[in-house]
């Protein structure tokens, strides 16, 4: 029987909300979303199912302002690092759509020790930190809908040449969120990518 909890921290001077499910023992997987969506969203197209499924823990955390997340006066390039002090997460692998990108780029490109892997769904703010690129020591998986009309393919190219290793998949008919396009095709990436990193 599969079952998340829906939980509170304070960080940055706010609460902040996500659904977590799996063994607490397990490699942990964050999950950020996109602007159109909160952490419900990774529940609803069963990517937290498909992890704790395949033994991972996942936490998927509603960023600030959204969800049940209260809005946050911390910046942005600070607000993920001290979430996971606050969530006491050592070393997860980052999975990043589009605008959490904002979040996810400070920390991976400033302190990039503290991430297992970074996986990087068309996310904002690639430019913004393209020499900083290089600093990325953890494995890189660019994930890109075929369709996106967002965030341009060279930015995924971008990301996967500058990081020591990355590579880039393009989800086939996908849109700017492809794990809601092709949940089933975006689920399979993943975890072929996670099994790799073990």
């Amino acid at each position: 029987m599969f079952k998340h909890e829906s939980r509170s921290v304070f960080s940055g001077g706010a609460a902040v909300h996500y659904l977590v499910a799996g063994n607490a023992a397990a490699q942990p997987v964050v999950l950020l979303h996109g602007a159109s969506f909160s952490a419900q969203t990774w529940h609803e197209i069963g990517t937290i199912q498909a992890l704790t499924a395949a033994g991972y823990l996942a936490v998927a955390v509603d960023l600030p302002g959204y969800g049940e997340s209260e809005p946050n006066s911390m910046p942005s390039e600070r607000w993920l690092g001290d979430l996971l002090e606050a969530l006491d997460i050592a070393k997860p692998v980052v999975v990043s759509p589009s605008m959490s990108g904002q979040y996810s780029l400070p920390l991976v490109t400033g302190e990039p020790k503290r991430v297992k892997a970074f996986v990087a769904v068309a996310p904002v703010a690639i430019a913004q930190y393209k020499d900083r690129l290089d600093r990325i020591t953890a494995p890189v998986l660019a994930v890109w809908g075929e369709n996106d009309r967002l965030i341009p393919q060279a930015q995924a190219d971008l990301l996967v040449s500058s990081a020591k290793r990355g590579r880039k998949v393009v989800i086939a008919g996908g849109s700017h969120a492809p794990y809601m396009s092709d949940p089933a095709s975006w689920h399979r990436v993943l975890l072929e990518f996670l099994a790799e990193l073990e």
